[in-house]
């Protein structure tokens, strides 16, 4: 494993041992992929701060600026991947500044360390991700609007312990999980604001032996806050990354009821909805087999979601106060939930809108005795007492 590192790794200053560097960096590599455009963004800001405090020129502040947007550029065109021996991505985009220019791009990492380019990165991403979540739930509440203006007035049964109960709708149905996203939407802003908090200038942990004004970097990159005690942003390290999980494990909660449900009334014995054949898969033995893949995937996402969130909070237990290595193993756990969470919401989102409404179906299926509760109240409202009256109509159904 070569790697051009940037600091001595032992007393004599040699490379470690190439076992050693394979196992720590692991696949955090293929993770930080997906950051470069982030780690970019917060040089780009920490390179107006150097410019601010002197250490760069203004010359030099324009080429940094331009190699780092540059690095964007040659990302979304696939020409710079991370590899595992660039150890990272943040030592991958410092080599590269170092080797397009020289001593400027040496001055970079003044008044940084990894640990703060660490957080402001996955902050950003997380950020970006979180609004997109966003973005991705008002489309699935829209798609569920449409549906119940669509069959506002078609008939189904409510269901309780699996057996039919009382009269509902299908408005009814698609209506709870507008509200249930809207409730969702809540724990999306909490990550967002727990998110928006610059950590940059906490160095490793411990804050800077020079003040420098952090309200640079924080305006340049949009948050709304920055940091007051260095210590307290490095052990904010799994708290943030569990706070988004939890977020988005409210949506995939939400989302795992309406597959559940849909793969229920799908059913021949039910019949209630059904979806196109093209977003349906067939049996490789079975030529009549109708199968509705789509909804059992996204039903089980939920429990790739709540195994990272259990993952990524049994990792960061009895942790002493400090950057600890474990917590890079978190990264694939939070990029894998917002993976799994947003293909899920845009796929609920075109289910919705192909779903078929059988109405004749729907409506045979609300038989008499989802009625039975209104009888006995109606009978109690006359002066019988309700367990008498309860007691009288239980009799013409059972």
């Amino acid at each position: 494993m070569k790697n051009k590192l940037l600091w001595r790794t032992t007393a004599a200053g040699g490379a470690p041992d190439s076992d050693v560097a394979e196992f720590t960096v692991g696949n955090d590599y293929l993770c930080d992929s997906r950051l470069v455009q982030y780690d970019c963004r917060a040089s780009i800001a920490h390179a107006k701060l150097l410019l601010k405090m002197g250490i760069i020129t203004k010359k030099e502040h324009a080429k940094l600026v331009s190699a780092l947007k540059k690095i964007i550029l040659l990302h979304k065109q696939g020409k710079f991947a991370v590899k595992r021996g660039d150890e990272d991505v943040h030592t991958k985009i410092e080599n590269f500044l170092v080797k397009g220019l020289g001593k400027t791009g040496r001055k970079i990492h003044t008044f940084r360390s990894r640990n703060d380019q660490v957080l402001v990165a996955l902050r950003l991403y997380c950020r970006a991700n979180l609004i997109e979540a966003k973005a991705s739930i008002a489309g699935l509440s829209s798609a569920l609007s449409s549906l119940a203006k669509k069959t506002k007035g078609v008939k189904m049964p409510g269901y309780t312990h699996m057996q039919r109960a009382m009269p509902s709708s299908v408005q009814l149905w698609a209506g709870s999980f507008m509200e249930s996203l809207s409730q969702d939407l809540l724990a999306i802003d909490f990550a967002l604001r727990v998110n928006d908090e610059n950590p940059l200038g906490s160095a490793a942990g411990y804050g800077l032996p020079f003040r420098i004004d952090k309200g640079v970097t924080t305006k340049e990159l949009g948050f709304s806050r920055h940091f007051k005690n260095p210590l307290y942003v490095q052990n904010t390290r799994a708290k943030t990354e569990l706070v988004s999980v939890f977020a988005l494990l409210q949506a995939m909660m939400t989302l795992n009821k309406l597959a559940s449900d849909l793969m229920l009334f799908t059913t021949k014995e039910f019949g209630f909805f059904s979806l196109p054949e093209s977003m349906c898969t067939g049996s490789s033995i079975m030529p009549q087999k109708k199968n509705y893949d789509v909804l059992e995937i996204m039903r089980g996402n939920l429990g790739t979601v709540s195994g990272n969130f259990a993952s990524i909070l049994t990792n960061s237990a009895n942790l002493p106060s400090g950057y600890n290595r474990d917590a890079q193993l978190n990264k694939a756990k939070l990029m894998e939930s917002f993976d799994v969470t947003l293909s899920s919401l845009k796929m609920a989102s075109k289910v919705v809108k192909n779903l078929k409404v059988n109405k004749e179906n729907l409506e045979s299926a609300a038989s008499a005795e989802l009625y039975a509760a209104e009888e006995a109240m109606k009978m109690a409202m006359k002066g019988t007492p309700f367990r008498e009256a309860y007691m009288k109509v239980s009799g013409k159904f059972r």
